[in-house]
Formats: structure tokens, sequence, C-alpha cells
């Protein structure tokens, strides 16, 4: 029989991808994690894993006890969820990633709800991108990931992960605010202004890039944030244009004047994802049901 504790320390190395990252992640020294991995091969008799470089990966030996690990971790965390469910309340912590507009408008009142009907469940948020929520996710730092996809630049969705999804989330064109009603209403007609996007290797970015070119022009970028209420302010000030999402006004009153875009690419869709076994869980079930009553209640 392998050891549960050391086979964890295998996979936790295949997603971190560094026996540093491990040692770090799960507070141990490098040293003790190497050990406890020379351990798991000497209980298995073959390498697990193979020197590249400076760095170490998994054999395929190791691949293959890392897959079985998986399924074993799988149907503990569903005995979880049924120990979880039967008892009379919610107790203990739910870790929670979300993106920044979620972050502000729909997960306030989801903890609101959650607050009045599990008062003993403890939920932790975490303001991170979806890009780095969903590997965290499968390396079981957060429980719960609310993230995004773009329109026309679905992100491929990685094993392991059940979705769920939350809303539409309207996307539109903000030209930079003069205070003049005229102004340019289409992206063709914003060609020569300044834009401000998210940073390069992002969802958002990839889909902001595309957009532009295939209305026939690069934009002049000259500034990158992934805070969505800063590109608001350069638009309100007249610096940039922006493409904004309508979860930025949390149900407010939009303070800029807004246009539509191209058919097809006029809404992301916002979704939650789980670990695999884990969607059944009380304390997720609970946080998804009152975050679809807070987006029901978000309306710009």
């Amino acid at each position: 029989m392998f050891d549960l504790h050391r086979l964890r320390l295998l996979r936790e190395l295949k997603h971190r991808g560094t026996l540093a990252a491990v040692a770090a992640a799960l507070s141990y020294s490098p040293s003790s994690v190497s050990q406890q991995l020379s351990q798991l091969e000497s209980e298995v008799g073959v390498p697990l894993l193979e020197p590249v470089g400076r760095r170490v990966r998994l054999t395929e030996q190791g691949e293959i006890l890392v897959a079985h690990t998986e399924a074993v971790l799988e149907r503990l965390e569903q005995a979880e969820a049924e120990i979880a469910a039967s008892l009379v309340d919610l107790t203990g912590t739910l870790r929670v990633a979300s993106f920044q507009t979620a972050a502000l408008s729909l997960v306030p009142a989801a903890l609101s709800l959650l607050r009045d009907t599990h008062p003993m469940l403890r939920v932790h948020v975490t303001q991170t991108e979806p890009e780095n929520a969903l590997p965290a996710l499968l390396a079981r730092d957060f429980d719960l990931v609310v993230a995004e996809e773009y329109p026309g630049n679905p992100d491929p969705r990685p094993p392991g992960v059940e979705r769920e999804d939350l809303c539409e989330d309207p996307l539109r064109l903000a030209p930079p605010y003069t205070g003049a009603a005229a102004g340019p209403t289409t992206l063709r007609g914003l060609a020569d202004r300044p834009w401000v996007l998210e940073p390069e290797g992002t969802a958002a970015r990839h889909w902001a890039m595309t957009l532009c070119r295939d209305a026939g022009f690069e934009p002049d970028i000259r500034f990158e944030s992934t805070d969505l209420l800063l590109h608001l302010r350069l638009v309100e000030h007249g610096h940039a244009a922006a493409l904004l999402p309508d979860l930025v006004w949390h149900g407010r009153t939009p303070t800029v004047p807004l246009h539509s875009l191209p058919r097809g690419r006029r809404s992301r869709r916002v979704f939650t994802a789980v670990r695999r076994g884990r969607s059944q869980h009380p304390a997720i079930r609970a946080f998804r049901a009152a975050l679809r009553r807070s987006a029901d209640a978000v309306r710009p």
C-alpha cells in the first residue's frame, strides 16, 4: 500500500513544477519533500522522477501514479461532501478566487446572503485572474473559482474541473469621454485614438486584439492594466478608449457613453469552476446559489 501523503507530494510536484514550489505551498523544506519522494520511489520500486537541467519531471511511471492519485483524491472529496451534507449546518472554510469585476459586483452580495443563511461558514476570497486561479484550483489552493470566457476565444477546459455557467456579461465600446454628444461610435472610428487594454497573456487582451484587427486596425495601446476601474477612469477623463463589461457598473447607471460591439462579440460568459467530485459539497452549492441570486440582482 502506497503512502497517501507521499502520493499527494508527487501530485503537487506535477502541478507546481518544482520541489521548491511544492515546499513553499505546503510549508516544508525542499530537502524534506525530496526525501519523501525518494521514499515513495522505494515503495513503488521504479524511478518516478528524472532530471531535466536543474529541474525534475515525472517519469512515465510517475505520471501513471499521479493519475491514480487524482482518482483517489476525487473520491475523498466526494466523501468529504457527503459528510458535510449529513451535518445540520455548514462549518469550515471555503476558499474562493474571483476576477476583479465579479469580486466587486457579485461576491459581496453573495457573502451577505451566506452570512445570513450559514453564519458558521467562513469564506476566504482572493482576487486573482482566471489564468492563475484555474491552475491553482487544480493544485488545491482554492475550492471554487469565479472565472470568465470571452466570445470567440474559449479557453481549453482542464481535465478534473467541473464548470457551471453563472451569467452573461455584456461588453461595450467606450470612447474617450469629451463631454460632447457626437463622436466615434464604432471600433474603426477609434482606430487613431489611444487605448487601454489588459496585459498580454490574458484572455481579455487576446479577445480585444482580435476584435480590433478584425475591424481593420492595430490599436495604439498607451495603458495596460488588469484593473478595469482604471480603464473606466481613463475613459472618463478622455485619455483612452476601452472595452468595458456591464459588471463594472455594479448595476448602477453608466457614467460614459457606451456603444454596441459587432454581433457575436457582445458578451463574455461568467462561470464558476470546482474540482471534479467537489460540486455536491454543501458549501459549494450554497455559494453557487448565492452567486446566482447576486447575478440576478445586478443589471446595468
